[in-house]
């Protein structure tokens, strides 16, 4: 046995994580906690920074991603493309305006302590962007994926993902290294290409998938041919620059509409729920407890700020869209945790020496936290007696 394991670390690795997740579950279920929060507390407790159980944060970082990849498929086979399109004010209007006023709102503090124009700019698109794995999870567990909020704060998130290549590019402006041509027209085409096909479902109504006969009855090539066509489609939108899971989603867009939703849900769930799991306790791994307790001040001035200014902000903008006091109200409390693509803009910004080790350290805490508190804060305003009105 003890051969088995040194021969195979990860093995032991991965049955600590499993373990930890039926304890940690068992307990937090019985004080009714969604599996997010449940996934997060994990990965701090194993993580480098309290037990030091599982250390190589790399490796469960990049399966975590899958995780994202396989979220957003599984949307996309979810979702309705006829009520998203018809709803493209909200998604596009309301997201360049949440980004515009985020970065105004930081503006305004940053001209009192004389920042720079690219330390503003890039605490700006970090508060801007939400968490799209968290609000997808809350969102399926208590069914309210179809409904008008869910809808409108699925589009939010969705355009959220495309503006992530630009506000790279701005950043790489800022710092002074700019995105080749090269890249900028990779981008652009595939921005287009995304968009015609996308197209071409919407008017077509339904599509057919090759072999379709042939992969009803055969439930192992199945498994194969749902992964190829899900990584397939983000290895496409990644050589372009885009998101791979904004990829994925179109990958689902396209199943949805040749109504084989049910055997590919078969096929890929299972691995979904892994993979989603080690994605958040990734999150979880990144909580430096010591850092956190020595500016536990700090932190926690800064996470009850931005929690409440993107709940404020997204509130109105909603509100100003004609959706209910309550609804706008819910939909500002979903989307006010910051996301985790947030964690590559805080990246590539410390990495060209924009912020100090002090400041990216304090953005990875601010953002965990966001994340690991947005159940709580979500539960709280849900529950506020406000008219539907």
């Amino acid at each position: 046995m003890l051969a088995v394991i040194e021969s195979n670390p990860i093995l032991l690795k991965f049955v600590s994580i499993a373990l930890a997740v039926v304890l940690v579950g068992l307990i937090l279920k019985m004080l009714k906690q969604p599996h997010v929060i449940v996934y997060i507390i994990t990965g701090l407790i194993i993580g480098p920074h309290v037990l030091g159980v599982v250390t190589d944060l790399d490796l469960i970082s990049s399966l975590g991603s899958l995780g994202l990849v396989l979220l957003l498929f599984f949307i996309g086979m979810e979702i309705s493309l006829q009520n998203l399109v018809s709803n493209w004010k909200i998604s596009v209007i309301g997201t360049v305006l949440q980004v515009i006023f985020s970065v105004l709102a930081v503006w305004a503090v940053g001209y009192y302590f004389d920042w720079s124009l690219a330390r503003i700019v890039t605490i700006g698109f970090v508060l801007s962007l939400s968490s799209t794995a968290v609000i997808i999870k809350l969102l399926q567990d208590s069914g309210e994926m179809d409904a008008p909020v869910g809808q409108n704060v699925l589009g939010i998130l969705l355009v959220q993902d495309v503006l992530i290549v630009p506000m790279l590019i701005t950043l790489s402006y800022l710092s002074g290294h700019q995105a080749s041509s090269t890249e900028i027209i990779l981008q652009i085409v595939g921005g287009i290409l995304i968009v015609a096909f996308v197209g071409f479902i919407y008017f077509k109504g339904e599509t057919k998938l090759p072999f379709h006969k042939l992969l009803v009855k055969d439930h192992e090539i199945q498994v194969f041919f749902a992964f190829g066509l899900c990584f397939g489609f983000s290895i496409i939108t990644g050589f372009f620059g885009l998101s791979t899971a904004l990829g994925a989603f179109i990958a689902g867009i396209f199943v949805a509409s040749s109504k084989s939703t049910i055997w590919f849900h078969e096929s890929l769930f299972s691995f979904k729920v892994i993979f989603v799991a080690l994605f958040f306790i990734s999150i979880g791994m990144l909580i430096d407890v010591h850092f956190l307790w020595d500016n536990i001040l700090a932190i926690s001035a800064l996470v009850m700020i931005v929690l409440l200014t993107n709940f404020l902000i997204n509130a109105i903008i909603m509100r100003g869209f004609k959706m209910s006091w309550k609804d706008s109200l819910y939909a500002g409390a979903l989307l006010s945790q910051i996301g985790e693509f947030s964690f590559v803009l805080g990246q590539l910004a410390y990495f060209n020496e924009m912020i100090s080790d002090f400041g990216y350290q304090m953005i990875v805490a601010v953002i965990s936290l966001t994340l690991l508190l947005s159940p709580f804060w979500i539960s709280l305003t849900k529950k506020l007696p406000i008219s539907s009105n």
